[in-house]
């Protein structure tokens, strides 16, 4: 049972100690993308094969994710600076960046607490069941604004860092085939760009990791749009979908 096992921080703090490791390489899934485990590992001496607590928690809150990026130059998508304090605030920030927009839980993935509102009208009663999914799955019901692009591709850069300034990016992978906010299909390279556009939003990502001082993989998420990216998310692990990139670079 893996509450037992791989979610287990104890079990896998025992695991080390009567083992002998040095160091833990959290894969995807469980405890992949989770900062208190991260800092338990480092507090025990033991190497987390991947980014600081630090990394993993402020890519892990998409609202203080998205203000990083911006700081670090990084083309984010229009809406809230932050959480959304009442529906008049939305209804006002809607309206200044017009419709349709999307609601979406700071702490989500995969389509949870997502919602698209396409006029005023539906904008009161999607907020409530947004917070409502958000607070069911993921015990934060923290909602932000986003202006919603209605045919965008889904582009994501692979990139490594050392933790010392220096990083790396490995190209792009287009994952523009969903089925319920979840990727069917990756490919490399993005068949919807050009050399230049691959060149800049990779040199992009580089800097900002550079910037941060990442460490370990981690893979930066946009939607393109009418020859713009805009930054969604960041994901502070090894994706599923890595052997796409490896197959190539």
């Amino acid at each position: 049972e893996s509450s037992k096992s791989y979610l287990s921080i104890p079990s896998i703090i025992s695991a080390c100690e009567i083992s002998g490791s040095e160091a833990v390489h959290p894969g995807y899934g469980f405890l992949s993308e989770n900062s208190k485990f991260s800092e338990i590992l480092r507090d025990h001496n033991i190497k987390f094969i991947g980014p600081s607590p630090e990394h993993i928690g402020i890519m892990g809150d998409k609202i203080n994710a998205k203000k990083k990026m911006e700081e670090f130059g990084v083309p984010c998508v229009p809406g809230s600076n932050g959480k959304l304090k009442n529906v008049k605030e939305a209804r006002d920030l809607a309206k200044k960046i017009g419709y349709p927009v999307l609601l979406k839980a700071a702490a989500g993935g995969g389509g949870i607490g997502m919602k698209i509102v396409e006029s005023e009208n539906h904008l009161e009663d999607l907020l409530i069941q947004a917070r409502s999914e958000a607070i069911k799955s993921f015990n934060d019901d923290t909602i932000y604004l986003e202006k919603f692009l209605k045919k965008p591709r889904h582009i994501e850069v692979q990139i490594f860092g050392d933790g010392k300034g220096n990083a790396v990016h490995l190209g792009e992978r287009d994952c523009s085939l969903q089925r319920r906010h979840q990727k069917v299909l990756e490919e490399t390279p993005s068949p919807a760009i050009g050399n230049e556009e691959r060149k800049s939003i990779g040199e992009t990502c580089k800097s900002a990791m550079k910037k941060m001082k990442y460490e370990g993989a981690g893979t930066v998420e946009f939607l393109y749009e009418n020859g713009e990216f805009f930054f969604i998310e960041m994901n502070t692990r090894l994706q599923v979908e890595h052997p796409v990139t490896e197959a190539v670079f």
